[in-house]
């Protein structure tokens, strides 16, 4: 599953799962039968995997060859009006495109402007322009910024991966300074992540905190400013004596 590929199982196409249940399958004929040697049941998945290696790489270079393979989207809602005879193409019934719109949040075909059926299965639903969620740039809200949360710390565990990509702007010592402040070691963190200059923290027995890192500098950043008040004050000094 890993060489297929990082989809989930939901989102396969149809003949990549058929492959997945062959070679699940060839996986288990050596494993429940101790007289057949491993090497058969290797050899054969081996083999689905170069298959869909080589239909995967087809299906990218050719558009005709993946929609054969694949299908093509179906609209099942167009401009407010439920396509019957689509339906009757999926085989779906209309309790079938309700729940469908309910595990994307609408109650109602009412609320649904468009609604395509994908090649995986899923259902895509464009919302009337009544009932799309209002945004900032409908509010002509400027400025702002959105930062990817990053994952430090899992279950008393540091991801040094994640450490390596925020040691420019915010170092562990510093991290582990925010946990002392909070009688907080790591051991004690189900999930810390930094989300730019916002930091969650979840303990295993404790709520959840969040925090700015900006209220915890650096010891560096502490010496540099006690170091400009300590000149400060020596030169209003000064001034004083002349």
């Amino acid at each position: 599953m890993r060489l297929m590929g990082k989809r989930q199982l939901g989102e396969l196409q149809p003949f990549e799962f058929a492959i997945t249940l062959v070679a699940a399958e060839l996986a288990c004929i050596p494993m429940s039968d101790q007289t057949i040697p491993i090497i058969y049941g290797i050899i054969p998945v081996f083999t689905l995997f170069l298959v869909h290696l080589l239909i995967t790489k087809v299906a990218v270079k050719s558009i005709r060859f993946r929609k054969v393979l694949n299908g093509s989207p179906l609209v099942v809602i167009d401009k407010g009006n439920i396509l019957c005879d689509e339906l009757k193409k999926l085989d779906m019934t209309a309790n079938d495109l309700l729940e469908a719109l309910r595990g994307n949040g609408y109650f109602t075909p009412a609320e649904v402007e468009c609604a395509v059926v994908e090649t995986n299965g899923t259902l895509t639903v464009m919302p009337k322009f009544a009932n799309k969620p209002v945004s900032n740039a409908d509010m002509k809200i400027d400025g702002g910024q959105s930062d990817l949360p990053i994952t430090l710390i899992v279950e008393g565990h540091w991801l040094g991966n994640n450490i390596k990509i925020v040691d420019n702007c915010v170092s562990k010592e510093r991290i582990l300074k925010v946990l002392k402040n909070l009688n907080l070691s790591q051991k004690d963190i189900f999930l810390l992540t930094l989300t730019g200059e916002s930091i969650f923290i979840q303990p295993f027995n404790n709520d959840s905190i969040n925090r700015s890192i900006a209220e915890y500098p650096d010891d560096e950043s502490e010496d540099i400013e006690r170091n400009i008040g300590e000149s400060k004050t020596t030169e209003g000094q000064g001034e004083k004596v002349i």
